[in-house]
């Protein structure tokens, strides 16, 4: 009977979970026996529909003593696969010819964050997104048949999927935006948020770490897991606190803002206990193009364009701080390059600004931009009663990023405003495909009386 070294029999390792999770073994055999061996797996993989390539054993010439060339079985281990595409040595100068697995990517950041990255010829990006409600791939048609773009549609808890793209592509980074984000969805139906956010970023991370601990030294030294989270796990400032900075405690205050501090936690807990390199992010409130129209600026422009009432929550005085999505994106990007791993960073727009104020300014933007009524925008507001647990002031002190990595945004919150209204204003076609019935039913029921 053929046997290994030890003198365990053949059958026992090919079906052990030992040689499936990825352990070497030898077999030494005599020429028949070895091919023959070799030939039934190649044939086996080959009916399910494997390259034979990759099966299992290969026959290589070993020579014995005697000097007769013998053949040695080997298990197929990934590691041993010198033909495997490596990550480029030239990351460790900055972020060139990098391959970045972007997740949640047909999302509002998340899209733009591909749009932006992909005009440097040297960043070529897989989009794994799931296309949820929010998720549109429309944001993404300019890229259709881009040869440096590929678009994959799955779940990040798909861990069969995730372990396949991983080793099919070798991404040197991965870029996590996927996720629930809507605070009003979380309070009505939690459950998604949990399971996206912090199930899903817990399976992501699994694969990450098993993909990363089977690159060499050099790939794990530049490889990056970025992380992009939110300023709202720090809970709720009083109009007098100073703002949140990256030693704040966590304080979550809705089920939306509990997920994402969950979430922070596995991916700072997988730095500290396996030596993952990552990186996270704490965002301000984003506005931009490309935003779906259930958060507050799309909504209220939309509603202020169509003549519609415009609900605000509560008596309008809840401020925020304000970050323009392209600022946002390029923050990321520079965390990506220069980011100390295990490391977070704060960003934010240093634009704090009351609910009620926002609302009005995009009133009178588009009074000028789009004068179809004949009264002022201004008496379409409505204040509406407050939502539970909402928190009264969010702040965010950006000045580690500033410092360490010379960040600052580039638009003010009166420049953003404005690019931002007249581009939903310019985008009718894009508007009318997301606010499907499904969306107009939702908004219904939200803010039934």
């Amino acid at each position: 009977m053929l046997s290994t070294r030890n003198g365990a029999p053949v059958e026992a390792f090919a079906k052990s979970d030992s040689v499936i999770q990825g352990q070497s073994l030898k077999f030494h055999a005599d020429d028949v026996q070895s091919r023959r061996l070799s030939a039934a797996w190649q044939a086996r993989f080959q009916r399910k529909g494997k390259s034979a390539a990759r099966s299992p054993f290969r026959v290589n010439s070993n020579q014995n003593s005697s000097g007769r060339a013998k053949p040695v079985l080997f298990y197929y281990n990934r590691k041993l696969d010198r033909s495997r595409p490596k990550i480029p040595k030239t990351l460790r100068n900055g972020f060139f010819n990098m391959k970045i697995l972007v997740t949640g990517g047909a999302g509002f950041i998340g899209s733009n964050f591909i749009l932006q990255q992909i005009q440097d010829e040297s960043v070529s990006i897989i989009n794994l997104d799931k296309l949820t409600y929010a998720g549109n791939l429309r944001n993404l048609d300019s890229l259709a048949d881009h040869k440096r773009y590929t678009f994959v549609r799955g779940d990040i808890a798909d861990r069969a999927l995730v372990r396949r793209l991983l080793e099919e592509q070798v991404p040197a980074a991965i870029v996590h935006f996927a996720a629930e984000s809507h605070v009003d969805r979380s309070i009505r139906g939690p459950e998604e948020f949990i399971q996206t956010n912090i199930n899903g970023t817990f399976a992501l991370l699994e694969e990450t770490r098993s993909y990363w601990t089977g690159l060499s030294a050099e790939e794990r030294d530049h490889f990056r897991f970025l992380h992009v989270s939110t300023d709202e796990v720090f809970g709720s400032l009083a109009p007098n606190d100073p703002a949140f900075s990256e030693r704040t405690p966590y304080a979550p205050n809705s089920p939306y803002a509990a997920s994402k501090a969950a979430s922070d936690h596995l991916v700072r807990a997988y730095h500290h206990t396996y030596g993952l390199p990552v990186l996270t992010t704490n965002c301000s409130n984003n506005y931009g193009s490309f935003q779906f129209p259930e958060k507050l600026i799309p909504l209220m422009i939309l509603n202020a364009r169509d003549g519609k009432a415009l609900p605000v929550y509560g008596d309008g005085k809840n401020v925020r701080d304000w970050l323009y999505v392209e600022d946002h994106c390029e923050a990321i990007a520079t965390v990506l390059r220069r980011g100390a791993t295990g490391e977070t960073y704060n960003i934010g727009g240093w634009n704090e600004k009351p609910n009620i104020e926002i609302v009005e300014m995009i009133c009178d933007l588009v009074d000028g931009l789009s004068p179809r009524l004949g009264a002022p925008r201004r008496d379409l507001i409505t204040f509406v009663k407050d939502r539970p647990g909402h928190d009264r002031r969010y702040a965010m002190d950006a000045s580690k990023i500033q410092r360490e990595l010379g960040w600052r945004p580039k638009e003010t919150f009166e420049s953003g405003i404005r690019k931002t209204v007249r581009w939903y204003l310019e985008h009718d076609e894009w508007v009318r495909d997301v606010t499907s019935g499904s969306y107009r039913q939702w908004i219904t029921t939200h803010y039934a009386d």
